[in-house]
Parts: structure tokens; sequence; C-alpha cells
């Protein structure tokens, strides 16, 4: 599973810049790093208007993929999780979610963008590890403003390890989108009777990865 840490701070602190430069230097590193940004922000228009997702999204389609050579993108409604489901649900497989905002995120690991000491939230909410401000404050793991190399050097050492490009439990199982934590003996069980039945299957290509969904009837 990616490990998830969300950069916190009031508006303007600096979070997307320091931010944006952590995940730079990750990637330079070869880990495979995603972003979850939060905001207050309604109605934010992701498509031109007139354009064919735009027409397809003013339908009423519940979600709507652009496919291009180049990129693939996603629009659909906030299906109400938290980041830790988001992250586990969409990036499984990064070897680090990096999120923006997500504050009140319960544990989850926060580096706080400080630019105001009286202003600080490491005391107002939980999961604060580091703080990267130009201000004199006190404390385990203060880095600079301009200390992004730094604090991706700290990233790695706590959470990467040996991760780069591969990092990941054998089975995810997801329960109404939030992750339940398998033991290794439990994860092997699980893939192998998986793989076996479908190795009945006519498979028409090496099985690499499987994703299997199960939707419960309703008995109410």
């Amino acid at each position: 599973m990616p490990a998830i840490v969300t950069f916190i701070g009031w508006h303007n602190s600096g979070k997307t810049t320091l931010a944006s430069q952590v995940v730079a230097h990750l990637e330079e590193r070869g880990f495979r790093v995603a972003v979850i940004k939060s905001t207050k922000e309604e109605g934010i228009a992701m498509d031109r208007p007139d354009t064919d997702t735009d027409s397809y999204r003013r339908a009423g389609a519940d979600s709507v993929t652009l496919l291009a050579p180049d990129q693939m993108v996603i629009t659909m409604a906030n299906p109400g999780q938290n980041l830790v489901s988001l992250a586990h649900r969409f990036f499984s497989d990064m070897d680090i979610v990096i999120g923006e905002g997500f504050k009140e995120a319960r544990q989850v690991a926060k580096i706080e963008v400080c630019r105001d000491p009286a202003k600080l939230l490491r005391d107002r909410v939980t999961g604060v590890i580091a703080i990267a401000t130009d201000c004199a404050i006190a404390g385990d793991h203060v880095f600079r403003l301009d200390e992004s190399r730094e604090l991706a050097d700290f990233l790695e050492k706590r959470f990467l390890g040996e991760r780069r490009g591969s990092g990941q439990d054998r089975v995810l199982l997801l329960v109404n989108g939030n992750r339940v934590v398998l033991k290794d003996f439990v994860q092997e069980a699980l893939a192998g009777s998986v793989t076996g039945f479908l190795g009945t299957l006519k498979i028409p290509h090496p099985m690499q990865e499987i994703e299997l969904k199960i939707r419960l009837r309703d008995t109410t």
C-alpha cells in the first residue's frame, strides 16, 4: 500500500509550491507519486463550455472519461470518501500519495507549511510530523521553506525505504471503499484461490494482475 502524507497550512502559506518541489524530487529518485488536492471551492469547471465532455456532463453522466494519446482524465461525483480510502482505491500501485489539505484527516502523517507562528496547526490537529517554515519555531523536524530536497530525504527515509517502484502488498481488499488489513498468510490464501480458479478458464493473456469486485445482493 502507498505511504500517505499530506501538506497542510493556511491559505497562501505555500503548500502547493513546496509539495510540488517534493514530488519532483521523489519522482527523480524513481518513486511513483500520486497527488490528491482538496478544495472548498464548488462548481469548478474541468471542461470548457460546448466541448463533447461538457455535453456529457451536462446530460447528467455520473462519470466522464477523456482518453487522449498522452493522458486520461476522469471526472466524477465526490464519492464522499476520506483521504486514506481515496488513496487505496485509486492509487494502490503508487509508492506514495501526497495530499494537499485534509488537515482533519485521521491517521495520516502531515507536513505543516507555516508563515505565522501564532497560527500553528500542529497543536490543533493530529499527525503533524514536520514543519516547513522560515519563522523561528522550535521542535523536531523543522525545515526551511527552501529545503524541499531535505524534506524529500526525510519522507524517503521515514516512509519509503526500499519501496521504489515495487513496494506493495500482494492483495488489496477494500470493503465499502475502506481497506481491510490482511496478514501475509491470508493474502497468499486469497491470491492462491482466485488465481487457481482463473487458471481453469481460458484467459487469452498471461495473468499479471487481477482485479475482483463483488457487489453483495441486497438482503433487506
